[in-house]
């Protein structure tokens, strides 16, 4: 079987840090084919669209695409809408996955490892927002469709992953109807495909709490499933523990498409340097390598490699990897470490 891959640099060090996640992906499933297609920022100034039909067609047909990062304008720019919410919407990629896994030398503890399950097509970022006069209002979609693919989700991790515990993070003692919707219809997967003998737990947790609990206990967290923008900003705060966002890895999920892409943004201050860290975008890769391709082995021996690398080769100091440290050597490193 060929596995076929959209690659989309994106922009600033997506040029850099994509092309060395390739590398280590065809390193251990050799016969991977790369299909090159744009979106982006700069792709918006140079083709006034920043995610092409192209583009679209292109993940359509291969299934699965490795995005680099994207440089958003600072202001509304007419005729502009973010490349990612753009293909996670035009692609119904409805499911965001985010693990926050302990690295080492990198991370402040060693025993931190959970799932953030995500939503990812509707909530508060619907794009329904209006201005009349002085008030603005964004309006904060919830259906029981999307809630119920994003718990079915969450429940297939925790049976695949061999996971202990699902916690459904939601307000709904001040958003009852529409954060109760969310809440009942997981609720609802989650009676329908948990069998008895199934020993994993479930439980619920108000988002407030849960943001005091990824900075006081996060150990104690498994799988958390929550609605779009908690989700966002839950995820991004978990990121501490795993080094950083600079280090933070994703898959977008859909039935049959896929988009990984590590979380960082473009780093115009150091694109073209040579210096940009490419472990978040190759451990997206490697997630793109679990959900999608099944290549559960090739996968574990990414991961695994780029766990030796920090230990032996990598150059860390103060919980972070040396200043200056080159994209050629964390990636040369990392695959000097696959088997």
């Amino acid at each position: 079987m060929t596995h076929r891959l959209c690659v989309i640099e994106g922009d600033g060090i997506g040029k850099e840090v994509i092309p060395a996640a390739v590398r280590v992906v065809q390193t251990v499933i050799p016969d991977v084919q790369t299909i090159s297609a744009e979106a982006g920022w700069e792709c918006f100034q140079k083709r006034g669209i920043s995610v092409p039909q192209s583009t679209l067609d292109t993940i359509r047909d291969c299934r699965t695409a490795l995005f680099g990062a994207v440089q958003s304008p600072a202001h509304k720019v007419e005729g502009y809408r973010s490349a990612i919410i753009t293909m996670r919407q035009s692609l119904d990629l409805y499911a965001n996955i985010r693990p926050i896994k302990s690295l080492p030398g990198l991370s402040p503890r060693p025993d931190i490892d959970m799932i953030i399950v995500r939503e990812n097509t509707e909530g508060l970022y619907s794009g329904r927002e209006h201005v009349d006069g002085d008030t603005a209002i964004a309006e904060r979609v919830i259906t029981r469709k999307a809630s119920t693919r994003i718990g079915k989700s969450a429940v297939d991790l925790v049976k695949s992953g061999n996971r202990s515990r699902l916690s459904i993070v939601h307000k709904a003692n001040i958003l009852p109807m529409s954060d109760g919707l969310f809440r009942d219809s997981v609720r609802s997967v989650i009676d329908d495909l948990k069998n008895p003998e199934e020993t994993w737990s479930v439980d619920e947790i108000l988002v407030d709490t849960a943001a005091m609990k990824i900075i006081n206990e996060p150990e104690k967290l498994d799988v958390l499933v929550t609605t779009n923008l908690f989700g966002d900003i839950l995820s991004d705060e978990a990121a501490f523990w795993a080094g950083g966002m600079g280090l933070a890895p994703s898959i977008n999920l859909g039935d049959e498409i896929a988009v990984a892409e590590p979380v960082h943004g473009s780093a115009p201050d150091i694109a073209g340097k040579g210096i940009a860290n490419p472990i978040a975008a190759i451990l997206s890769a490697a997630l793109l390598v679990r959900y999608c391709w099944k290549c559960t082995s090739e996968a574990d021996q990414i991961e695994k490699a780029v766990q030796q690398a920090l230990i032996a080769e990598i150059p860390v100091k103060d919980k972070q990897i040396v200043p200056g440290t080159s994209t050629e050597m964390i990636t040369q490193a990392v695959l000097n470490h696959l088997n």
